[in-house]
């Protein structure tokens, strides 16, 4: 009988790449107890996670500090509880975890439960529960949507009068306005705009071009509360290649740095994105399954091409580059691409200019830390018929992965866009 048992989750409110501390007291010594993590997406689907403890001669638990020894997780894992959760049983299939209101929290119920419980954690009587909300958006970021010459996005600015440095963010080929990472750019001090150029209809989709990417860059640029002469590009998949090409090209986009994530330079983003996308798809036989009947795609962009015309070129990169890449994406050839742009950027005399990421075994989806890692999910490419698209990675590997990233997407963009560290500007929560 475990009496006046204490579960400690600290901190209670925070941003979602703090880290939380997780300490249970007033077990009994050498007790076996498991922890449960407990979330309802906004899609109404729940997703847990669970790890098996023996507290210590004290009747202690620190998450932190002890082993894990089975679970989703195992190790000494202080955030395994967030990053290894999956749909619970008999759940739809194909689900993947993803915020799309950065006004509210991620609400995560955190349980204590008697003995190594691996299942039915809805029919057994928690010894305790705390609750822990996780949030994008820092106090007093302002969210601003943008409808202006055309320009569909959201603005989030950090609190305060600024100036700020200015990203301009971009997600990949599923479309839509994507804004959680913004929001958290913002709640780092980095006047982040969302922009949605992928729309789910093909009319609005084919008058975006070039020019699209340009009226958002400047509308970002002269904001009053952005540093104009301060701005960067961020992008992920799809975003990467109009981030590639816009720095590659544009005679208006002229960014301080530059940020890809599962990147190629294999589409040079020279016409109307339907042009572009009708060209990738002409190679869809190159399309793979494997043995569960999930798409690969990686193979639509190789092999890559040695002739310049048919890729950007980023021999003409005037500013830094960082490339963020997954050694197991399955969905784009990022090792590929990355290996290639070193190779042109050092003919180019600008390879100084390059920095890489590396990550065995990770997948495609390097989103923000302890975002639960989706190997495959459902996936529907503008309009079309819904697959099971997979992108790749191993849990624990891919958690790494996004952790470390995200501290050095945050470190690359303070160091070009500020003119120091001590000068961020940082709100928490």
């Amino acid at each position: 009988m475990v009496e006046n048992l204490l579960l400690s989750v600290q901190p209670s409110r925070c941003l979602v790449d703090e880290r939380i501390q997780i300490v249970i007291d007033n077990l009994l010594p050498n007790q076996a107890a498991t922890l449960h993590s407990l979330h309802q997406s906004e899609d109404k689907d729940f997703w847990e996670a669970f790890g098996h403890y023996i507290s210590d001669e004290y009747g202690t638990v620190t998450v932190a500090q002890d082993e894990c020894l089975g679970g989703t997780y195992e190790g000494t894992e202080p955030m395994g509880l967030l990053w290894s959760m999956r749909p619970v049983p008999g759940s739809r299939s194909g689900l993947r975890l993803r915020k799309m209101d950065v006004l509210s929290p991620m609400v995560v119920h955190i349980s204590v439960y008697s003995g190594h419980v691996s299942q039915g954690f809805a029919k057994q009587p928690a010894l305790a529960t705390s609750v822990t909300e996780r949030w994008y958006m820092a106090p007093g970021v302002q969210r601003v949507n943008v409808r202006e010459k055309g320009v569909r996005g959201t603005l989030f600015l950090p609190p305060g009068p600024g100036p700020y440095p200015g990203v301009l963010d971009l997600w990949g080929g599923g479309g839509g306005l994507v804004e959680y990472r913004s929001a958290l750019l913002a709640s780092h001090g980095f006047a982040s705009l969302a922009l949605e150029y992928l729309a789910t209809d093909e009319r609005s989709t084919a008058d975006v071009d070039l020019s699209y990417f340009e009226k958002a860059y400047l509308i970002l640029q002269n904001h009053p509360k952005v540093q104009r002469e301060r701005l960067a590009m961020l992008g992920l998949s799809f975003g990467s290649a109009i981030t590639l090409s816009m720095a590659a090209y544009s005679e208006i986009i002229k960014p301080q740095c530059c940020i890809c994530i599962s990147a190629s330079h294999g589409i040079p983003v020279d016409k109307s994105l339907s042009g572009i996308l009708e060209e990738i798809i002409k190679n869809k036989f190159k399309i793979r399954m494997n043995e569960v009947n999930q798409i690969i795609y990686r193979d639509m962009l190789l092999l890559i091409p040695s002739d310049t015309s048919l890729k950007v070129d980023v021999g003409r990169i005037k500013c830094p580059l960082l490339l963020v890449n997954a050694g197991d994406d399955q969905n784009w050839p990022s090792v590929e691409s990355a290996d290639d742009i070193k190779k042109m950027m050092a003919k180019a005399g600008n390879l100084n200019l390059l920095e890489v990421l590396m990550y065995p075994g990770a997948g495609h989806l390097i989103e923000p830390p302890y975002t639960p890692h989706s190997r495959a999910s459902n996936f529907t490419f503008r309009g079309s018929e819904k697959v099971v698209m997979l992108w790749g990675g191993q849990t624990k590997p891919h958690a790494y992965a996004q952790e470390d990233a995200w501290k050095r997407i945050l470190a690359f963009l303070s160091q070009h866009l500020y003119s120091s560290l001590n000068h961020a500007v940082k709100a928490r929560l």
